[in-house]
């Protein structure tokens, strides 16, 4: 895992389209701003986890929806 320091309004590039800039730090919450080709999905982690999980069950006949 790759750690870096930054201070508002700096930014991080990952690969060459994605741009996290950190918005704003309030106590112990970081607003960032991402800025990612339409076609890059971005989610935070627990949502994706749900996603995932939802897409999982649907692809297994055997699984029940609860």
């Amino acid at each position: 895992m790759l750690v870096l320091s930054r201070k508002i309004d700096e930014a991080i590039i990952i690969g060459e389209n994605i741009e996290i800039y950190i918005v704003d730090i309030k106590s112990k919450r970081v607003r960032l701003g991402i800025n990612a080709p339409k076609s890059t999905p971005v989610h935070r982690k627990e949502i994706y986890l749900k996603i995932q999980s939802s897409s999982n069950s649907q692809n297994n006949p055997h699984t029940k929806n609860v």
